[in-house]
């Protein structure tokens, strides 16, 4: 029988938490289940296999960052929304390393349309208004940042920094100029 009070819901956020002590890989079933102190079966009329709860765990993890991301943004524009954005980001990857490994998970289109990976562009887009930028354009910047703050992260939560004097902070910050800079270059006239 399962413990009263498990739900879909509980279970992903018990499944980031695990995700974020022994790493998103590592999250299975059996682990959820010992985690919670149920048996595998019980937890299987709450969640459909391993490739569902994985799927949960993701969106939750999307919807986090999403509420932190619009929390950072909030009333900022230009420049400042945009550090504002790509601290709100790193911040969750360095606090949330399973759960940030989670989001990265490939979702199915229609999966993805109903999360917040929609949110996530939308957001990314109003920003990127600030920038006056025209399609395609727009549609590059979203990719570059996306690409940017995604591969700085991830070395940096890697341990690809820590060989140099160098602080990762002054690093971050140097990119979001650069950034920053590139973005008005390309301001449409």
């Amino acid at each position: 029988m399962a413990r009263v009070g498990l739900t879909p819901e509980r279970l992903a956020q018990e499944g980031a938490e695990l995700a974020d002590e022994v790493g998103f890989d590592q999250v299975t079933v059996s682990a959820l289940a010992r985690r919670v102190g149920v048996k595998v079966a019980s937890l299987y009329s709450h969640v459909k296999s391993s490739d569902d709860l994985r799927t949960r765990i993701a969106l939750f993890a999307l919807e986090e960052l999403a509420d932190r991301v619009s929390a950072a943004v909030a009333g900022r524009a230009g420049k400042d929304a945009l550090a504002a954005f790509a601290d709100a980001y790193r911040d969750y990857a360095r606090e949330h390393p399973g759960r940030y490994a989670a989001a990265r998970l490939p979702l199915d289109p229609e999966t993805a349309a109903a999360g917040a990976g929609v949110r996530h562009a939308r957001m990314t887009r109003a920003i990127l208004r600030g920038y006056d930028l025209d399609e395609p354009d727009q549609t590059h910047a979203v990719r570059m940042l996306g690409s940017v703050f995604h591969g700085y992260v991830s070395l940096e939560l890697a341990g690809g920094f820590s060989h140099t004097p160098v602080d990762p902070r002054r690093s971050w910050d140097w990119i979001v100029d650069s950034l920053d800079s590139l973005l008005r270059q390309r301001a449409t006239p």
